[in-house]
């Protein structure tokens, strides 16, 4: 019998309406195989605050504290490829981010403190990995056909282990 505690691989995402995720799915397969393995089409998100594994009383108190972040829709253009060549992930971005994306994670970094959420020290970068172990690629972004995404608010999600690889699901959307 195990002593380990129970916890739960958590964190906070834009998740893509299915409209939103089968664009960025076509676009994905478009692009060269070359590229790396591929992203599962009901995993495209992109991360807003990666909380990691954390006990269940962790997970309610991330919950509950993420529930007060003000939420306002905006409009996001997703038009840049690029490559984080060391991580080898290849992603799709944003030319251009959104002021009321850059509250949003603020907000949400300030919620989560209390819970024992520490943000990420390295600025924001928003991407959407659609590759990964990605062949070393120019890290100079590539301008894409477009993919307009309108943000209504973000998710809380779980990864949990599969046999060959990962699923992650939505534990609690947030939206206005």
């Amino acid at each position: 019998m195990s002593d380990k505690p129970v916890t739960r691989r958590l964190f906070f995402a834009l998740w893509p309406d299915d409209a939103t995720r089968v664009r960025i799915a076509r676009l994905a397969r478009e692009l060269p195989r070359k590229r790396g393995r591929p992203m599962v089409s009901e995993n495209l998100h992109a991360t807003l605050a990666f909380v990691g594994n954390v006990s269940e009383s962790a997970a309610s108190c991330l919950e509950t504290r993420a529930a007060k972040v003000p939420l306002a829709p905006f409009d996001l253009q997703l038009d840049r490829t690029g490559c984080f060549s060391r991580a080898g992930v290849m992603w799709l971005g944003a030319g251009q981010i959104p002021s009321a994306l850059e509250r949003m994670v603020r907000d949400l970094n300030i919620a989560l403190a209390p819970c024992g959420y520490a943000p990420d020290p390295k600025p924001f970068h928003l991407h959407i990995t659609l590759f990964r172990k990605a062949r070393p690629s120019p890290e100079t972004p590539e301008a894409v056909e477009p993919i307009p995404w309108r943000v209504e608010g973000f998710s809380l999600i779980e990864s949990v282990s599969i046999r060959g690889g990962v699923r992650y699901h939505s534990v609690r959307d947030y939206t206005n």
